[in-house]
């Protein structure tokens, strides 16, 4: 029924395929309507638990996406790996000149369920801003009349990265409702340990490098600009993480009884991350910079982002930035190091008067392209170590405790590179050439995002150019409680994603 009133109402011919003529209010009309088509299998695709943290979360969301994908003409196959696999979905076309390669991510993060406006954040919900600014949960039902783009999906993943999944899904629905014919193939990897780091990854890129043979990269991931304009963003930080626990006492000690007489290492471990920062923000560990410039060419680059930085610091709450680069974008393109999370005994109602056991701080490196994960973590151990710490990684010996007036657990692991694609690669133009026809105008083009996707193993084993299409709202609260998709941000981006499937090479 969808064909035949869309091949009138468009005039297009289903038999030969899409028109050239066809023009922006025709894409919107069909964005809008396979949007709205889409919400049942949405929901059932949003309603599976994803946390890779649990293994036996993850086979259902391996058997939907084979059969998600086997409906719209591909082949699947599984790419074994030490815990879950990865799904390779494949399409070839007749003349095809090109191999295009699509990474999407589909499991999700962690859930706090307590602080989540909602009875079971795998179960998504339709919301309402009402006058005072709050959400509130409005019928489903909804979607099946006339919707309001600032309505917004709520759920785990929804945005990161669910909604690009069902985005890419429906758009290959257009295409092959109207059988078009693209003149390349498609190859479709399907990451289901991202938020873990992806840690499988790059000995499956390369125990399978014949079978990901392609001659370019796409990343449907990630937020638009902060503007929520169509945006393309040519690279992304690559992560390492690190944990550091400073060993105090035996067990938990009175702090009245022994206050002043057994170190406490929270101080110690306050201390110590001290010594890694100036206070003006910038990485105090020596050699931290090296090797990063940022010549007059790239900066002009940067600039023609249009960030508004002075309404980023208002949306933040935040009265000044780090003394990191000129600007947002400047920021970005050097390493960061990130305390992520400090803990020692217990806060709040639960607070006891004691000196803590230990105190451990997560911690991570946001990585640039020109630099290396292994190199920068060792920057950081020397550190540690300069500051009179002993070094471990498991449990202390007895000997350790009584030998060693500062001992400390240290524990890293790289999970990937950064990569950074040129403006002027083929990929770069074929993207760009998909957003103007759906838009109208060229996207805002990032040359660094300030997240971390998994993509350099591909880069490095395949030799290939990558780029990401980021097609989600900003503010979807995307690795936090309440994450949420715009309802204008998943029609725009079926839109998007099928004017780019629709140029030809």
């Amino acid at each position: 029924m969808i064909k035949k009133l869309f091949s009138l109402l468009l005039g297009l011919s289903i038999t030969t395929g899409f028109s050239q003529k066809l023009q922006k209010q025709d894409l919107d009309k069909l964005s809008l309507q396979y949007a709205k088509d889409s919400f049942d299998e949405l929901k059932e695709f949003f309603s599976i638990s994803n946390d890779a943290n649990y293994p036996e979360q993850i086979e259902p969301n391996v058997k939907w996406c084979e059969a998600a994908f086997a409906k719209r003409g591909f082949k699947t196959q599984r790419l074994e790996t030490e815990t879950v696999p990865l799904l390779l979905a494949t399409r070839e076309y007749p003349k095809a000149k090109k191999t295009v390669l699509v990474y999407l991510q589909i499991d999700g993060q962690p859930v706090d369920t307590v602080k989540w406006h909602q009875p079971d954040p795998y179960i998504p919900v339709l919301k309402e801003k009402d006058a005072n600014g709050s959400w509130n949960i409005i019928p489903w039902d909804n979607l099946k009349g006339n919707m309001n783009r600032d309505w917004r999906i709520f759920s785990r993943s929804a945005s990161d990265a669910r909604g690009p999944d069902m985005m890419f899904l429906k758009a290959m629905d257009i295409l092959n409702d109207y059988d078009y014919l693209p003149n390349y193939n498609l190859k479709v990897i399907l990451d289901f340990e991202e938020e873990l780091g992806s840690p499988r990854l790059p000995k499956a890129v390369l125990d399978n490098k014949e079978a990901l043979a392609a001659d370019m990269l796409v990343i449907f991931d990630g937020p638009r600009h902060l503007s929520n304009q169509p945006t393309l963003s040519y690279g992304a930080r690559g992560i390492a993480q690190i944990s550091l626990e400073v060993i105090g006492p035996r067990s938990p000690l009175h702090s009245g009884n022994y206050g002043n007489y057994a170190p406490n290492p929270a101080m110690k471990l306050s201390q110590l991350l001290a010594t890694m920062w100036h206070e003006d923000g910038r990485v105090a560990i020596p050699g931290w910079y090296d090797g990063i410039t940022i010549s007059d060419d790239v900066k002009a680059i940067l600039k023609q982002v249009p960030d508004d930085e002075a309404q980023i610091q208002k949306d933040f709450g935040i009265a000044h930035t780090d003394n990191i680069g000129n600007n947002f974008q400047e920021a970005i393109q050097y390493p960061a190091l990130g305390i992520l999370g400090i803990e020692a005994a217990w806060v709040g109602k639960e607070t006891r008067t004691i000196i803590p056991a230990t105190a451990i701080a997560e911690m991570n490196i946001r990585l640039v392209k020109e630099t290396n994960g292994d190199h920068m973590v060792k920057l950081v151990r020397d550190h540690v170590k300069k500051q009179g710490y002993h070094l471990i990684e498991g449990e202390p010996t007895e000997d350790e405790r009584m030998t060693y007036k500062k001992l400390a657990r240290f524990n890293s692991k790289v999970s990937y590179g950064a990569f950074r694609t040129e403006f002027d690669t083929e990929v770069g133009e074929w993207l760009r050439k998909g957003m103007r026809y759906a838009f109208g105008e060229d996207p805002i083009q990032i040359r660094t995002m300030g997240g971390s996707i998994p993509i350099s193993p591909f880069v490095i084993t395949l030799g290939i150019p990558a780029v990401g299409v980021p097609t989600v709202n900003p503010d979807n609260n995307q690795h936090s409680p309440n994450e949420n998709i715009r309802l204008g941000n998943y029609i725009d981006g079926i839109k998007t994603i099928t004017a780019i499937l629709m140029q030809k090479f």
